[in-house]
């Protein structure tokens, strides 16, 4: 079936490439050849970065990570649809997003290698840091959007977030306020069905993710996260519409975690080899590498191409981030303030001196 739509109340699914690559010709956005080539690159170069972090994180030179396997088709599509300005809120799991929007593989590396220097984001403070706490992002991408508007900029803010965060109270009080003043910020759920370990069925009654914002008096829909067409149509309708009406929107998408939540984690504690290969067919690399092949946009060997440019680029930003100069002391103070604030001066000190707690 080329395009799905279903309804929970007054929530539509949308579906627009299935997990064949077949598509519906009439319902597909208006993009190029070009644009389809740049979705799938972004999407290999994803996959291949997050195949060597996992290997670097077992040979013990990268720290806790979390892989976004299976999910690069709910990342890139909305990315690619976020206009240069706009603002871009993400979690901890949106490689595919930042590399969109310019962030170095070097800084990801460094990042969750513990180092500092990789969330400066002076170039591009556009984009906002990594966000481990869950659903701390929400508030903070819904105040970046007020103040835009309050000042009169024509800008949206896009803020990804998990099923699980839609337990957590920042996620409500980011939609009540975002529906109660109108703020232009689109809700982006990636509901890879695990929240950890608890299971989407186990963590609400809802029928959907997206219908949650029915209640709080704006827009959800739901779409096919495996499919970028999907989620690059949805998110630029929600954005465009935040910035001309300054209407918030919510989008579930709906996608699977095929690794461990994090490398800290092992999901064969809690599901079953048979899920995650049912999930496989599914794969949001495969369905798009289909329909080009089918529409004959590009010839067969252009993907092994692509996929060996990518294997080589990320081989190139590890070997980059390993001759990186350790981080100074200083690093840890920096990239949060504009001006450091007296008490940080105060323990930069403290460090600099040696002395621990006041002694």
């Amino acid at each position: 079936m080329p395009r799905e739509t279903k309804y929970h109340g007054e929530i539509e699914h949308l579906q627009v490439m299935d997990k064949d690559g077949k598509i519906d010709e009439e319902e597909k956005p208006a993009i190029s050849e070009g644009e389809l080539k740049e979705m799938y690159w972004y999407m290999i170069l994803t996959r291949k970065f997050d195949e060597k972090a996992l290997k670097l994180q077992r040979q013990g030179k990268l720290g806790t990570y979390a892989s976004s396997k299976g999910q690069e088709a709910a990342q890139v599509g909305p990315a690619l649809a976020m206009d240069e300005k706009d603002w871009l809120f993400p979690s901890f799991r949106e490689q595919g997003a930042y590399f969109v929007r310019g962030k170095s593989m070097i800084e990801f590396i460094q990042y969750w290698r513990g180092d500092e220097r990789g969330t400066a984001n002076e170039d591009r403070p556009e984009n906002f840091v990594i966000s481990v706490p869950v659903g701390s992002q929400i508030p903070h991408a819904v105040g970046a959007a007020w103040a835009a508007k309050k000042q009169g900029d024509n800008v949206a803010s896009l803020v990804f977030f998990g099923d699980g965060a839609t337990s957590e109270g920042d996620f409500h009080e980011g939609m009540n306020f975002a529906g109660t003043f109108n703020i232009p910020t689109v809700f982006l759920c990636q509901n890879n069905q695990y929240a950890i370990s608890m299971p989407r069925k186990d963590q609400t009654g809802s029928d959907t993710l997206a219908q949650k914002a029915l209640a709080y008096g704006f827009e959800g829909i739901q779409v096919d996260g495996n499919d970028v067409l999907a989620t690059y149509k949805a998110t630029k309708d929600a954005l465009e519409k935040a910035r001309e009406e300054n209407k918030p929107t919510m989008i579930e998408a709906v996608t699977y975690r095929r690794e461990d939540h994090t490398t800290a984690d092992d999901a064969s504690r809690y599901r079953d080899k048979e899920e995650v290969e049912r999930w496989k067919e599914k794969d949001p690399i495969k369905r798009l590498k289909a329909y080009m092949m089918e529409k004959k946009i590009v010839e067969k060997s252009w993907f092994k191409e692509k996929a060996k440019e990518a294997e080589e680029k990320v081989e190139e930003a590890v070997d980059k981030a390993d001759k990186v100069e350790d981080q100074d002391i200083e690093d840890i103070f920096q990239h949060h303030y504009k001006e450091m604030p007296e008490e940080h001066k105060k323990q930069l000190e403290e460090l600099k001196s040696g002395k621990r707690g006041g002694k």
